[in-house]
């Protein structure tokens, strides 16, 4: 027997044990130690919530739009009025700052709910028109079917809000796999949405990476989304292929953070500590590799510096701006790219473990760093902020679309001429001026090449959960 929290899928409308009754500890990020189990789940299990979603769907197309809406701002209402629950579950299983976590991630989390309920009513098509001589044509939207979806470990409870509120909107139903070491606030949520929304509508199952293979592969779903690393992705595309799945994938980035000489030092290099070190810098869009302009290099390196020394790790209840690495392997990742850097490189701060219990990383400034250092190119996903130098324009450029991934990136500058050439050059699916990290229910996130294909957020996602039909009609005698 154990006395850890054990944990159930949930599955058509109620919580329900893995078929073969396997489970996998969940660890304390603070501490390193087990404090729950959640299930393993396999064949069977994804089996019966595809089932489940695919008898559920039968209905749930034909609800109105109307209807759909109020269910979902119910559920907004709910989430709202349980915030305290969700954030001492998400807490408990991330280790992130408790007020940080009720301030910044709860309240988009239920506009999003709420932008999609309304969006549900705002679908757009071509008008009807007479295109062949004696025949009507107009274009139906319809919902996809079942939606297969694949959620990270660093924001569990706003990316399943991301996956499943346009889904959801749009008419169809969910089997939802969240990370295998965060999925409490994933289950809370299904189990508020289950009081406003039919049963097999939204159904999750906890596991590992076999888990979300069976997922993927699982003839019922038509839509796979899924938000990860660019090899995830990569997997996903490959085992949604033999069925002609359609993907959606939000993947890594590695955001560019463009300072020319004319940016306010100062205040440029707070906003670049948030943005990179938030969340522990667990973040794809995190502000990670600065640009900076040879003429405040210096300068630039010494006010992040400065920022990095007074920035706080800790546990929850501390007042600080990001608690624990997520795990022992993304510990053990974050600590090899500072391990290995070349020669040339420079620590100026950080650079090591904090502690010797749980998986805290101190906030890290690393400048001298060349276009090919591996710290340069690869996804670190930590609280590390590299710096390297440019000279111009071109150079910059050069620079910030010379990597794989293209997400996101910022450019900082008080030359309004300057800002429009380089938003434009940028090869990121979103580019903010003179500040870094923010969204917005209204507008869409998603990256090019190795970042992915799709988006996240506004009316842009909901219509990727759609198909269009084309129907004719011929007048007749």
């Amino acid at each position: 027997m154990t006395d850890k929290q054990v944990l159930r899928n949930f599955v058509n409308g109620e919580y329900v044990d893995p078929v073969d009754g396997r489970y996998a500890d969940l660890i304390d990020p603070c501490t390193g130690e087990a404090f729950a189990q959640a299930p393993i789940s396999g064949p069977a299990d994804i089996d019966a919530a595809m089932k489940a979603a695919a008898k559920a769907f039968e209905t749930w197309r034909d609800v109105t739009p109307g209807e759909r809406q109020k269910a979902l701002l119910k559920f907004a209402d709910a989430v709202e009025a349980r915030a305290a629950e969700l954030v001492d579950a998400e807490v408990r299983n991330t280790g992130k700052p408790r007020q940080l976590t009720a301030d910044e991630e709860l309240p988009p989390a239920v506009d999003e709910l709420r932008f999609f309920a309304g969006a549900a009513r705002l679908l757009e098509g071509r008008s009807a028109g007479e295109y062949m001589a004696g025949h009507t044509s107009y274009v139906r939207r319809e919902p996809i079917g079942v939606c297969a979806q694949v959620t990270p470990w660093n924001y569990p409870l706003m990316m399943a809000i991301w996956k499943i509120a346009p889904a959801l909107a749009a008419g169809n139903t969910v089997v939802l796999k969240p990370s295998d070491t965060t999925p409490l606030s994933t289950l809370m949520l299904a189990e508020i949405a289950a009081e406003f929304l039919p049963p097999g509508v939204f159904n999750v199952v906890c596991g590992d990476r076999d888990t979300g293979r069976a997922l993927v592969a699982h003839p019922i779903p038509q839509f796979v989304s899924v938000t990860g690393s660019t090899r995830a992705g990569m997997q996903v595309a490959q085992a949604a292929a033999p069925d002609l799945k359609r993907t959606h994938l939000e993947l890594g980035g590695k955001a560019p953070v463009v300072v020319f000489e004319d940016a306010d030092i100062a205040a440029t290099a707070e906003a670049i500590a948030v943005g990179g070190y938030f969340n522990a810098g667990q973040d794809c869009t995190a502000a990670c590799r600065v640009l900076a302009h040879a003429s405040i290099y210096d300068d630039l390196v010494a006010a992040l510096t400065e920022q990095a020394r007074n920035t706080k790790t800790g546990l929850p209840d501390e007042d600080v701006l990001y608690g624990p690495l997520n795990n022992a392997n993304q510990l053990a990742r974050v600590s090899g790219f500072v391990d290995r850097l070349p020669d040339h490189a420079n620590v100026h701060t950080g650079g090591s473990r904090v502690g010797d219990r749980g998986y805290f990383y101190a906030p890290t400034v690393v400048s001298g760093v060349r276009q090919q250092d591996e710290i340069v190119q690869n996804e670190v996903f930590g609280p590390v902020i590299t710096v390297q130098r440019f000279t111009d324009e071109d150079e910059a450029v050069r620079c910030a679309n010379g990597v794989e991934y293209g997400l996101s990136a910022s450019v900082w500058t008080r030359d309004h001429g300057r800002a429009m050439r380089m938003t434009r050059r940028l090869d990121f699916g979103c580019v903010w001026v003179n500040t870094h990290i923010p969204f917005v229910s209204e507008m869409p996130h998603g990256g090019f090449k190795h970042s992915g294909y799709g988006k996240d957020l506004s009316i842009y996602s909901l219509e990727e959960y759609t198909r269009i039909k084309h129907v004719m009609h011929a007048f007749g005698e």
